[in-house]
């Protein structure tokens, strides 16, 4: 092993681990530091998310949050801390990842997604992840996806329970195929651990796609009990009436 590692540029010892699993190598590591992701909340779930895409060394990190870190955030927003309280939670997530990893450019995006804004806020992004709490902006972003085919990782938590599924259309059915309607947005139970399994699910699913290694969740929800310690896979289908992929 120790004579794998050395072969490695010294401009890539920080990655060595990782560029030693079969197919990623010098190939896989570049095309992961010229990537942009655009992470779509610095909360619960975008935390984890960041944190390991910023260690792997992604490029750049597009994250987008209008809000601010509340004291009751704090059993899960990993990214923030006590003194962040008062800062938007996308200029906090840039300080967090700058110090974790210098050489990754974080772009904090302060202003909420919507129809108008979605489209400058994902800007030059090759793939989106979903780390939000609500449907509605969901559906925002799922739209853009399929419109512009850009790769999007759903996630949703409950609890100690989460999803995860890949969309890529017209590979895959969109958002709008597998949830139609926009769930109200409620104060719902969370411990941080269940954003923390699914956030990292999350890193994994655009870690691979960028590399270009192993299989990822198209046409499949991936969901996880953490009652039970179960993970199970349920296919999912387009709708071919869906307003937004279908005929």
């Amino acid at each position: 092993m120790g004579c794998v590692l050395k072969k490695i540029s010294f401009e890539n010892e920080r990655y060595a681990r990782q560029m030693i699993i079969s197919g990623w190598g010098d190939e896989g590591q570049r095309r992961i530091n010229n990537a942009t992701v655009f992470i779509a909340g610095a909360g619960g779930l975008g935390s984890p998310a960041a944190v390991y895409l910023a260690a792997a060394g992604v490029g750049t990190i597009i994250i987008c949050d209008d809000g601010e870190p509340e004291l009751s955030n704090l059993n899960r927003q990993i990214l923030h801390s006590d003194a962040d309280i008062g800062v938007n939670k996308a200029l906090s997530a840039k300080d967090s990842l700058n110090m974790l990893n210098p050489n990754v450019t974080v772009r904090p995006v302060t202003e909420r997604i919507n129809k108008n804004s979605v489209e400058s806020a994902v800007a030059d992004a090759d793939i989106m992840v979903d780390c939000l709490d609500n449907f509605e902006t969901r559906h925002v972003l799922n739209e853009f996806a399929v419109k512009n085919s850009i790769p999007f990782v759903h996630a949703g938590i409950h609890g100690l329970s989460g999803q995860v599924t890949f969309i890529h259309s017209p590979e895959t059915p969109c958002l709008r195929c597998v949830f139609p309607g926009a769930v109200p947005k409620d104060v719902f139970p969370v411990v941080g651990v269940t954003p923390g399994i699914i956030g990292t699910i999350e890193a994994a699913e655009v870690l691979k796609w960028i590399v270009g290694i192993g299989e990822n969740l198209k046409n499949i929800l991936l969901i996880w009990d953490g009652d039970t310690m179960d993970f199970q896979k349920i296919d999912i289908k387009k709708d071919p009436d869906c307003p937004v992929c279908g005929k």
